[in-house]
């Protein structure tokens, strides 16, 4: 009998300022790197800073350009200027622009309850992030969701699990979400914007548990 396989679980660290955090992501087995271009996030980040650390990233990591209620025209400049894999979108972003974004979209959608999903199925995109809704922020928060509103989502596409992760949680998530991937920020922080590398360490290794 063949066992059903398993995909493995794609890991993002998001909110990325310094290259050294990024080598220390990579190293530990990070498939995805996060930059967030949101001038109102303590993590925000020069497009020249950015560059500067995806040119000197190795081959097979996904770059993450992060962004929240900007056009369509922007958000592509950067991305080609930047060298970006794909794009996510915080903010309340139409399914139109989505489309007029040249690279692949992530939508995230801020979780308070089911009727925060009911967009979702209006979105042609590569994946769906799902964060923790929060009055103060656009992400970062730090707190949870009730995971089984992402079950509901999986059948409309990749599903990627945020909000509130951190090492000590992210393999029961995963245990009762079973996502396409994990995106931690908060999570492993020492400050906003500054990695603590032994929890990128301890989140990594407790997402390939599973």
């Amino acid at each position: 009998m063949i066992e059903k396989f398993q995909p493995r679980i794609k890991v993002k660290i998001c909110g990325t300022t310094s290259l050294k955090d990024a080598f220390l992501a990579v190293e530990s087995g990070a498939d995805a790197i996060g930059f967030i271009f949101y001038k109102m996030s303590p993590r925000n980040i020069s497009q020249k800073e950015a560059k500067e650390i995806i040119l000197q990233l190795p081959p097979f990591i996904e770059t993450v350009g992060v962004f929240v209620n900007e056009t369509s025209d922007k958000i592509n400049r950067i991305a080609e200027q930047c060298k970006l894999n794909s794009i996510q979108l915080h903010g309340e972003e139409s399914p139109a622009l989505c489309r007029r974004v040249k690279r692949k979209v992530i939508k995230a959608f801020r979780v308070k309850n089911a009727d925060s999903l009911k967009s979702i199925a209006s979105y042609d995109v590569s994946g769906f992030l799902l964060d923790s809704y929060n009055d103060g922020s656009k992400g970062g928060s730090g707190q949870v969701f009730d995971w089984n509103l992402a079950l509901r989502v999986k059948k409309q596409g990749p599903v990627i699990l945020a909000g509130g992760l951190n090492p000590y949680n992210v393999f029961t998530a995963i245990h009762r979400v079973k996502p396409y991937g994990v995106d931690v920020c908060s999570g492993v922080e020492k400050s906003p914007g500054i990695k603590d590398h032994e929890k990128i360490r301890e989140f990594i290794k407790s997402v390939r548990r599973f």
